[in-house]
């Protein structure tokens, strides 16, 4: 096979992304294969303003974030183990992934 395969990870959780990468690594590592990463990728951030008020008080208003935290993982000299690996692999829900070969 010998090609890079290239993971992005993406979740509002940066404790899910993380710990979904370590774990990623671990076992790219344990078939053989060479990993690059994971590399931080900028955070994301969305702000909401919201009137408190539906009718009067217009100065009133309410601020929300919303962040979004993404991982980078290139793999390098991969086998049919690797790739294997990867599909068996159970990551915790809200974390989306995106494979590219």
């Amino acid at each position: 096979m010998n090609q890079k395969i290239r993971i992005k990870l993406k979740s509002y959780d940066y404790n899910l992304v993380d710990k979904s990468a370590e774990k990623i690594c671990a076992t790219v590592k344990a078939t053989g294969a060479v990993v690059s990463g994971p590399i931080p990728l900028p955070t994301h951030k969305r702000i909401f303003t919201v009137n408190r008020s539906t009718f009067v008080n217009k100065k009133s208003r309410e601020q929300f974030q919303l962040f979004s935290y993404k991982r980078l993982i290139d793999i390098y000299s991969s086998t049919s183990k690797t790739v294997d690996a990867l599909m068996k692999l159970e990551l915790p829900s809200g974390v989306g992934v995106e494979i590219k070969v």
